[in-house]
């Protein structure tokens, strides 16, 4: 059975800095592009980042580029993103998500999930 878990959400104040995990299990990292997306009350899902299939080239939407920092540690099947210099706007629940192959940057938000994702809050 597939299983992604995401975990490491908190409350930070603007500048502080999160590491989310997510814990995979039920596939080979190998085939497959993982992705972060959140999703902000009343707003839709944004894809955040992926590290992807099959040559773990990695994305970073705009938003947060230059702050944030996806890896994997296929010893551990798990997936990182290390959030730093985090805003208010950057409060919102976090997903992690799979996808067999390759993934196209506009499709991450529709990436597949399990879980409920990690909350994220960043007060100003």
């Amino acid at each position: 059975e597939v299983q992604l878990q995401a975990s490491g959400g908190g409350l930070v104040q603007a500048g502080g800095s999160l590491r989310l995990s997510c814990a995979v299990s039920g596939f080979t990292f190998d085939d497959y592009s993982i992705g972060w997306f959140r999703q902000a009350p009343g707003k839709e899902r944004e894809g955040v980042s992926c590290v992807r299939d099959p040559d773990g080239s990695t994305y970073y939407a705009d938003s947060v580029k230059g702050r944030f920092t996806i890896s994997s540690d296929n010893a551990k099947n798990t997936v990182y993103l290390q959030m730093n210099s985090l805003k208010p706007e950057d409060t919102a629940v976090y997903y992690c998500a799979s996808q067999r192959g390759a993934v196209a940057p506009l499709l991450i938000p529709f990436m597949d999930y399990r879980g409920k994702g990690t909350l994220v809050t960043v007060s100003s």
